[in-house]
């Protein structure tokens, strides 16, 4: 009898204590460390990827100014978007851990594919008038390797920061600023590799061969996945549970079908989990907010399921606390919105200015400097101001907001917008500066280092926003979504790109009927015939728009109540449970 109250005590209190609770010696910086050291390596390649793929495209793959940037556009815009599907999977069906491992592999698979087309000339197309020179078995396996590249690297991405973040137990007020740290070490850990890639790795590529550098990449990514499985003892790993979107698509259609209900004035009629169900939940109720009300039609609890609760189901009757999950997520939408054309102007630095630092003077005394290694201007910001805004500015602003991370979330994001606005208008005026003096002394031109400016800015614009939505997605986002929320980052960073390519083709299709030349702002290859600075300066009037819509959602936005609510019965049970296995530990346990 004893040994059977024994095993049921012990039973209910593990469905109580969370993954942090039950393996003590797990989770922490410890377990986010193999992460740290995952996301230096394999951001060495994907960054010099990034920033040097569109002179691969123009002088390999005989891609025309635009095609190429369009290409590579669509490429970061696939991959970003492509998270969603490793974040759906890692919140559905297996966890974070296992997800990121399966992608890796079609990663590096698809990194094998471009560096053997990179290494064989006959793998290359011959140079063409078009736009785009590919044609049979060379088009198939460039699309090919860059399409599981584009879904390896975006499933991966996909589930990572929610791996790393769950090392932390954000029930505990005392963690509210590990969360954060992690999310700027992490930030510093992808700009740390990512000086490595623009400098080494595209080094390789410009001056010894293409393939060389795609090799590289490969290589550092096998090592990478090898220290993140390295680290499978020490991770604290959340066990996958039902669909989080078939649970937000039964809110939605229970709401519907009950839209002729009308709301009782006291939400405390509306359904909710009982004493056992929230107990035996890993995620605490959410409290009712008043927003979005229509949606609450869902948690009604008619007349039949008074009479018989069994007959509901959750596609007849739904709880409070899963129709405020559904709000949070409805709440977030403005924020993804309002950013995407910061990631809009992001997509310019790795296209059009890589472009235009190809044809500036390259030249620091007798060394040349690849263009795509301009990039490591703001990744050396980066990597100096993120410890400065950990051990400093987090500090004192927190003596002045009482906040734990010094300003929200939303505050850190608001300051990026206007920095990113502030790059693109001086990217203009450089712009100006370098086709004025290319046109007025033919065979010269300024120095690359001019763009160092909107690449500086932008660098301390994207370490405020970048780390700042990771955290917001990840904090607000209900418990069993986070890998999904977390994904929204990438989202904004996804349309942004493909909307950089509708806008470039746009521009360049108006343009070319309304100048004197009838020719586009961006067309050809030839940027001094072009009107590069005129499309900075509309990115960067845009901007200033997109900010004052940015303000007003984030005015409006309400962050999520960090209460933990159980029923009192629920954590009577918990201490009940809880204070018999502490007794069985000391040996004071009585036998029934």
């Amino acid at each position: 009898m004893w040994k059977q109250a024994e095993k049921e005590a012990e039973e209910a209190a593990n469905k109580y204590l969370s993954p942090w609770d039950s393996n003590k010696e797990k989770g922490g910086f410890r377990a986010a460390s193999f992460v740290y050291g995952f996301v230096f390596l394999d951001n060495i390649g994907f960054i010099a990827n990034m920033v040097s793929m569109v002179l691969y495209f123009m002088l390999q793959m005989h891609f025309n100014l635009s095609g190429a940037s369009t290409t590579l556009t669509n490429f970061m815009g696939s991959t970003f978007l492509l998270s969603l599907i490793g974040g759906f999977i890692s919140d559905t069906f297996i966890n974070r851990f296992h997800t990121c491992l399966i992608f890796g592999i079609l990663e590096v698979l698809g990194l094998a594919l471009i560096t053997i087309q990179a290494r064989f000339d006959s793998l290359h197309p011959d140079g063409c008038l078009e736009s785009n020179c590919l044609k049979g078995g060379i088009s198939v396996m460039f699309y090919g390797s860059l399409a599981l590249l584009a879904l390896g690297s975006g499933g991966v991405r996909g589930a990572l920061p929610a791996l790393g973040a769950d090392q932390f137990d954000t029930k505990d007020p005392k963690n509210a600023k590990a969360v954060a740290t992690y999310f700027n070490y992490l930030v510093l850990a992808t700009s740390a590799g990512a000086c490595i890639g623009v400098t080494f790795v595209v080094y390789l590529s410009m001056h010894v061969h293409w393939y060389w550098g795609f090799f590289v990449a490969t290589v550092l990514s096998c090592i990478a996945f090898s220290v993140l499985y390295s680290g499978q003892p020490f991770y604290t790993l959340q066990v996958p549970e039902d669909s989080p979107l078939v649970k937000v698509l039964q809110v939605i259609v229970v709401a519907i079908k009950n839209r002729k209900l009308s709301l009782a004035e006291n939400s405390g009629e509306l359904h909710e989990m009982g004493e056992k169900e929230s107990g035996l939940s890993a995620e605490p109720r959410i409290p009712h907010t008043k927003q979005f009300s229509w949606l609450d039609k869902a948690a009604i609890l008619r007349k039949e399921f008074k009479q018989e609760p069994t007959a509901s189901t959750g596609w007849t009757l739904c709880t409070v606390t899963q129709v405020e999950e559904v709000k949070i997520i409805t709440r977030m939408l403005p924020i993804i919105f309002s950013t995407i054309i910061m990631n809009t102007c992001l997509a310019q630095l790795q296209t059009f200015s890589v472009e235009q630092g190809f044809v500036m003077d390259r030249y620091l005394g007798s060394f040349q400097i690849e263009a795509p290694t301009i990039p490591i201007i703001p990744l050396f910001f980066l990597c100096i101001l993120i410890p400065l805004y950990e051990f400093v500015f987090i500090p004192f602003a927190r003596k002045i907001t009482k906040h734990p991370t010094g300003i929200t979330q939303l505050q850190r994001v608001g300051v990026g917008l206007v920095l990113s606005a502030i790059s693109m208008a001086i990217a203009a005026v450089v712009e100006v500066k370098r086709r004025k003096y290319a046109l007025d002394y033919p065979g010269e031109s300024i120095s690359i280092f001019w763009l160092s400016f909107q690449f500086g800015i932008f660098g301390i614009a994207d370490m405020f926003t970048l780390v700042g939505l990771l955290e917001f997605f990840y904090r607000e986002a209900p418990i069993k979504m986070r890998s999904l929320s977390t994904s929204f980052t990438w989202i904004s960073l996804s349309f942004g790109y493909f909307l950089s390519t509708i806008f470039v083709h746009i521009i360049n299709s108006v343009t070319k009927k309304i100048t004197p030349s009838r020719k586009g702002w961006l067309h050809g290859q030839d940027l001094n015939t072009n009107n590069l600075d005129l499309f900075y300066w509309f990115l960067a009037i845009l901007s200033c728009l997109n900010f004052a819509n940015y303000l007003y959602w984030a005015t409006w936005y309400k962050y999520k109540t960090e209460q933990v609510m159980f029923e009192p019965k629920a954590q009577e049970s918990i201490s009940t449970s809880a204070a018999f296995l502490i007794k069985k530990g000391d040996g004071k346990a009585e036998k029934e």
